[in-house]
């Protein structure tokens, strides 16, 4: 399976637990599409939002957030890493 970094914008002053919220939710449908998320970062300063995850396809990854209820604005594949 192929690596992706998603971005997330426009969603300043996230805190910890929203976060961790989210990220719960992705967790709990991922299987569905055969993605695993991998970690997530935030900056609430920004209101930028950053998922790792394993999956079959960019659509995949966004298939998941959009169920999840927080859409991503750009998935990105990794195909790269050192």
């Amino acid at each position: 399976m192929a690596k992706f970094m998603d971005v997330h914008r426009d969603m300043h002053g996230i805190t910890a637990e929203k976060l961790l919220e989210a990220h719960q939710a992705d967790l709990a449908i991922e299987g569905e599409e055969s993605v695993h998320f991998e970690h997530a970062w935030a900056d609430p300063e920004s209101g930028t939002v950053y998922c790792l995850s394993e999956a079959p396809s960019a659509e995949a990854v966004q298939r998941v957030h959009e169920r999840a209820g927080h859409r991503a604005d750009e998935v990105h594949a990794v195909s790269l890493e050192a």
